[in-house]
């Protein structure tokens, strides 16, 4: 049997990736001397909302998730990031792999607007690890699964987030529409001959009286 444990050592942008990526550099140790063959994982990621504190902005931003302040004491609870699956090379002891965490823009996930939401600090994480570890030994390769008990805190600081978005998104966010709504917003734009969608979307909300800049 083998006795593995996991920490996460740091976490960096990852500039070159097809889409938003964060690399979380995470370290694993097998205390019981055993050769690890190799270890196919499985990563559950979950944001630990109920861990840290919020600034008053922040908290305007985040009454869509959670409601009214006074109601967090109930509705702050863990939710689910995302999932990351991997393979890390033979090792005997310690080893550490990079786990690339894709980053979603979409406000219709919930991490997305959470995230979004935050100024600073850290966000508070806990990863959930399961999968099979191969061993080999005197009789051969051996397969047992990675014990459901094993995770791991972190504290992700918010500006590795930023830093990530601001490198595939500068200055940027993303909003999903429907194609009609697309349509009305584009026949907004020409017949009011406005150069740019930000500038249509800030005349509507001037319209609307909810411009408050």
């Amino acid at each position: 049997m083998t006795s593995l444990a996991f920490n996460v050592v740091d976490a960096r942008p990852e500039p070159h990736a097809a889409v938003p990526t964060i690399l979380m550099r995470v370290g694993v140790h097998e205390a019981d001397g055993a050769t690890v063959h190799a270890l196919a994982l499985r990563v559950q990621i979950r944001i630990e909302p109920q861990r840290r504190r919020y600034q008053p902005e922040e908290e305007d931003r985040l009454y869509e998730l959670f409601g009214d302040t006074p109601r967090w004491g109930d509705s702050l609870r863990p939710f689910l990031w995302t999932h990351v699956a991997t393979t890390i090379a033979g090792f005997r002891g310690s080893t550490e792999f990079d786990l690339p965490i894709a980053c979603s823009y979409d406000f219709e996930v919930a991490a997305a607007k959470y995230l979004h939401s935050l100024s600073g600090g850290e966000i508070p994480l806990i990863l959930l690890f399961s999968g099979t570890v191969f061993t080999k030994g005197e009789r051969g390769f051996t397969a047992e699964p990675v014990s459901w008990s094993l995770e791991a805190s972190y504290r992700l600081p918010v500006a590795v987030w930023r830093g990530v978005m601001d490198l595939y998104f500068p200055n940027s966010a993303w909003l999903r529409v429907s194609r009609d709504t697309l349509d009305d917003l584009q026949r907004f734009k020409a017949s009011r001959a406005v150069p740019t969608w930000d500038q249509a979307l800030e005349l509507l909300l001037k319209h609307a009286g909810e411009d408050d800049r």
